[in-house]
C-alpha cells in the first residue's frame, strides 16, 4: 500500500487502474481489503482509491473520536494528496456510507456520481447511541471480542455463512487486528452522527443504492425507501446477499457497479 501525511497521521491506500476515480469506503471496523473483489476487477476501467480510514487498518492513529465528517474530510484531504481535481465517484459500505452522506454535504464540488451501500440515513435511536458508548468503553477495557461476536452473525446472509466461510474467517479476522481505540472512537463518532433524511431531497447528482436483500442491519426496504427520496436514485438489490453485498456477491455487485457508471 502507499500512503501519504494527513495531519496527524499517515492515510494508507490503494490506488490501482487508471480511468475516472472511483473511491471505495470500507465499513466498521474493516479496511480496505473488504473491496478487494471490487479493486481487482473495478480496476480494468476506472482508477480505484480505497484507503484505510482512520485509525483502520495501517492508518494508525489514537484519536478519541472520529465523526463522520472527520472521515469525509480526510478523503477530500486524500484527493487532494493526489492530486485529483475531477469529480470523482465515492461508493461507501455502512459506516462508509454515513461517511459518504457527509461527503456529499461538505464536499459535493468534488462529486460526480455517489454509490452507497447496505447503509442507514437516519441517526441512531437514543437507544442505539447508548449502546454504541458503552461498546466502545468496552472495548478499551476488555478489547473487541464481544463486539465482534454481537456483530458476525448480522453481517452476512445465513446461508453464506455456511457456503462461504473463507470470507467470513478472514473478515472476522480483519475485524480482531483492528485497534481497540479505532473501534472505541469510530462508535463515538457514529453515535454523534447527524440524520440526513431530510437532505436526501436535495442531492441531484445520479446515485445508485445497493443493498442484500437479507441485509438485517440496513434492511432493503429501509434503502428503497433511500433512493425513492433522492431524485436520481436507482435502487438494485443484491439477491441472497447479507450486509456485506460486496464481499458475500462481488461479481453481482461489480455488475450493478459498472452499469451504473456506464
Amino acid at each position: 500500500m502507499q500512503h501519504v501525511s494527513l495531519d496527524s497521521f499517515e492515510l494508507h491506500y490503494v490506488d490501482q487502474g487508471a480511468g475516472p476515480v472511483l473511491v471505495l469506503v470500507h465499513g466498521f471496523p474493516l479496511d480496505h481489503s473488504m473491496w478487494q473483489g471490487q479493486i481487482d476487477e473495478l480496476s480494468k476501467q476506472f482508477r480505484v482509491v480505497a484507503p484505510d480510514l482512520r485509525g483502520f487498518g495501517k492508518s494508525k492513529s489514537n484519536d478519541d473520536v472520529v465523526t463522520m465528517a472527520q472521515f469525509a474530510d480526510d478523503i477530500a484531504a486524500l484527493l487532494d494528496a493526489l492530486k485529483i481535481n475531477e469529480p470523482i465517484t465515492y461508493c461507501g459500505l455502512s459506516m462508509g456510507g454515513y461517511i459518504g452522506w457527509q461527503f456529499v454535504l461538505r464536499h459535493g464540488d468534488r462529486l460526480a456520481k455517489l454509490i452507497q451501500c447496505d447503509t442507514k440515513a437516519k441517526a441512531d435511536t437514543d437507544e442505539a447511541r447508548a449502546t454504541r458508548l458503552k461498546a466502545a468503553d468496552h472495548v478499551l477495557e476488555h478489547g473487541p471480542e464481544t463486539l465482534i461476536a454481537t456483530m458476525m452473525p448480522k453481517l452476512f446472509a445465513e446461508e453464506n455463512c455456511s457456503s462461504q466461510p473463507d470470507i467470513v474467517e478472514a473478515t472476522r479476522k480483519v475485524m480482531m487486528n483492528t485497534a481497540p481505540s479505532a473501534i472505541a472512537a469510530a462508535q463515538r463518532g457514529m453515535a454523534e452522527r447527524p440524520d440526513v433524511t431530510d437532505e436526501l431531497s436535495k442531492i441531484n447528482v445520479p446515485a445508485l443504492i445497493l443493498c442484500g436483500e437479507h441485509d438485517a442491519i440496513s434492511p432493503a426496504d429501509e434503502m428503497r425507501d433511500i433512493a425513492s427520496a433522492m431524485p436520481n436514485a436507482t435502487f438494485v438489490q443484491i439477491d441472497g446477499a447479507g450486509h456485506m453485498a460486496p464481499l458475500e456477491d462481488p461479481q453481482a455487485v461489480n455488475a450493478a457497479i459498472c452499469d451504473f457508471l456506464s
